[in-house]
């Protein structure tokens, strides 16, 4: 199967950054940084974000890698799920979540980020850039188009982490989650999609305002906000989902219909988000000293959240 995603410079830019391949031994439900499973029951595809001993539970190449291979492989498939007895499967729901305890995703690679700008190879933080944009757009284009998408957030979602939880059609989040978009804090804007996914839920003003203000919100307030779908009590995340997979069940086909038909009325656009990237990469390049002394230090607190 060709891939949605057609657009060369996005494709060109994620075969030139794509770091040392998935190797062809490691088992194709353990994809390195991300776990797929599939329940037969529901026709639902689990997709596990899982952290690396004391690394960063955020979007690393290693993690990037790993989200291209499933693509991959749901690509090669016609958009079904081959389980390890090879037969294909319909995937109606995907799912995506996080094995670790407080943290959804962290987002973006500070760590990667602060080296590239202090190595000045902008090439190098744009071809990671569009890597994070592309994985947006694959879930958000590609996926949704083919399954009802959840993310169900039991921790902090910040940054990139925050972007691919609203790429999903449908946010659950435990009660005691949080999410952010700390971008702004050291001279940067979310470039992964915020802009386009939020305004599609709370219009482009309020959406504007979310990714300035550069603060942490709770999850019943961005319930109120409309920004989420769902609160549910703390551990009560997997069974909510599971509710509502049985919920949306019932009339599957009219749902998703509907949720296609609210994509295209308002699409991403993946030229536009490029440019997007484009212009995150110029801000990039204008960070002043004390914007660059914020990133360091929120790299090294990202670090030492996880042990490094």
């Amino acid at each position: 199967m060709t891939s949605l995603l057609a657009d060369p410079p996005a494709r060109q830019a994620r075969q030139a950054a794509r770091a040392e391949p998935v190797p062809a031994h490691r088992p194709p439900h353990s994809l390195a940084a991300v776990d797929v499973a599939y329940d037969a029951a529901t026709a639902t595809a689990w997709v596990t974000m899982r952290p690396r001993a004391e690394q960063p539970l955020n979007f690393s190449p290693a993690m990037l890698d790993a989200f291209d291979h499933a693509f991959a492989r749901w690509e090669s498939n016609g958009c079904r799920w081959e389980t390890g007895d090879g037969h294909l499967h319909p995937v109606h729901y995907a799912v995506l979540r996080s094995t670790h305890p407080s943290y959804f995703n962290v987002g973006g690679d500070l760590g990667h980020f602060n080296d590239c700008i202090q190595r000045g190879d902008f090439d190098s933080l744009r071809a990671y850039s569009l890597r994070c944009m592309d994985l947006t757009y694959r879930w958000e284009a590609q996926v949704s188009r083919h399954a009802t998408t959840v993310s169900l957030v039991q921790g902090r979602a910040l940054g990139g982490g925050f972007e691919s939880a609203l790429s999903s059609d449908y946010v659950i989040a435990e009660e005691q989650s949080e999410f952010g978009l700390p971008e702004i804090l050291f001279g940067l804007f979310p470039c992964s999609g915020a802009m386009p996914l939020l305004a599609r839920r709370i219009g482009a003003t309020r959406a504007s305002a979310l990714m300035t203000q550069g603060r942490i919100y709770k999850a019943a307030e961005l319930l109120e906000l409309g920004v989420i779908d769902q609160v549910c009590a703390r551990g009560d995340g997997e069974q909510a989902v599971r509710r509502f997979i049985g919920e949306h069940a019932r009339a599957r086909a009219a749902r998703h219909a509907l949720q296609r038909a609210r994509r295209r009325m308002v699409p991403l656009d993946l030229r536009e988000m490029a440019t997007v990237v484009e212009d995150w990469v110029e801000v990039a390049r204008q960070l002043t000293p004390n914007n660059l002394r914020v990133l360091d230090t929120l790299t090294r607190m990202q670090g030492s959240e996880f042990g490094q």
